[in-house]
């Protein structure tokens, strides 16, 4: 069995590992770490779990654990290693985005992969280290990658995505209030949001001439959890010729589908599953590229990469059914 701690537990990607890992067939919940709710059960911050599982929160960790999450929020990864040390045998995997670029991925001995398993998926079944990937940029990177593998972005994208209110965390803020989120639409960060430098690295990695814009969105919507993302940009192949790419590309993807049919929100809600609609209209090509947030966006990507450090069959935990009402 793999022993996992878990630090940060009482946001929402430390209860969807929790919901997710404690019917994972090879796991052993070791400990879930959070200095506000040591002590108290798991079920007074994720009241869901009432009665699935018996354990409390403590402020206590255990360093030889065989697998650590990081769900500490955006850059306080880095302070919480410095710390705090585990064993050497100890992988860590960071849903925060202090180590996803480039120039951040060395930490004090620390190699951190980037951990978007539809490129990087043999890099990510030797690594110790791994930075998973933010929500909207895992939906636009896959929604973009294929074109990038064959040189296709060439033109300005442009992209339009709407994540549920999950994506802001648990903390509440004036745009998270019930009072001001339900009945309401709004975008924020236009066109600087902080996941285009990790699209743009991904891009480039697959296209290494890649220099267009990524002309980006980001809206709050009215829902919990999912991202629906529209993009689109230039394109001289056919809509079969664009098919036909994206389908080999992602053949032996378990958690991508492409197709031509409208697709919606639903279908991939709850699940690790991203789903990408192919249109074409004269010569421009509609991607639209649906995940949910905290499973394909965040806790679910993160067990698919544990899944592939310890030779796992990546969808092992991991076969999770939408609800479609």
């Amino acid at each position: 069995m793999i022993n996992v701690g878990i630090i940060g537990g009482s946001g929402y990607t430390a209860g969807e590992l929790i919901r997710i890992l404690m019917y994972h067939p090879k796991v052993n919940i070791d400990f879930v770490y959070s200095t506000t709710n040591a002590g108290k059960p798991l079920s007074v911050a994720h009241h869901d779990l009432m009665g699935d599982i018996e354990m409390n929160f403590t402020a206590e960790i255990n360093p030889n654990v065989n697998v650590v999450f990081l769900c500490l929020g955006h850059g306080k990864s880095i302070s919480f290693l410095k710390e705090n040390q585990f064993a050497s045998h100890t992988k860590i995997i960071d849903l925060g985005n202090d180590f996803r670029l480039n120039k951040d991925a060395h930490f004090e001995g620390k190699d951190f992969i980037y951990g978007l398993p539809e490129i990087n998926k043999t890099e990510i079944k030797k690594a110790n280290y791994i930075a998973n990937p933010g929500c909207f940029a895992t939906a636009i990177q896959l929604a973009l990658l294929p074109l990038a593998k064959h040189n296709l972005l060439n033109n300005d994208v442009h992209i339009n995505a709407t994540t549920g209110s999950t994506g802001a965390g648990v903390s509440l803020s004036e745009t998270s209030h019930f009072s001001w989120r339900n009945n309401n639409f709004s975008h924020y960060k236009a066109f600087e949001h902080q996941h285009l430098g990790e699209i743009g690295e991904s891009l480039v990695q697959l296209q290494d001439d890649f220099d267009s814009e990524l002309l980006f969105i980001p809206n709050r919507g009215d829902f919990p959890r999912g991202i629906f993302a529209t993009l689109y940009t230039l394109s001289d192949d056919s809509l079969e010729q664009l098919v036909a790419k994206y389908e080999d590309f992602y053949k032996n993807e378990p958690f991508v589908t492409v197709t031509t049919t409208n697709i919606n929100m639903k279908q991939v809600v709850q699940t690790n599953k991203c789903i990408i609609s192919l249109l074409k209209k004269g010569n421009r090509v509609l991607i639209t590229s649906i995940i949910d947030n905290l499973t394909k966006g965040a806790s679910g990507q993160a067990i698919q990469n544990m899944n592939l450090m310890f030779g796992l069959e990546e969808s092992t935990g991991l076969h999770l059914k939408p609800s479609g009402f």
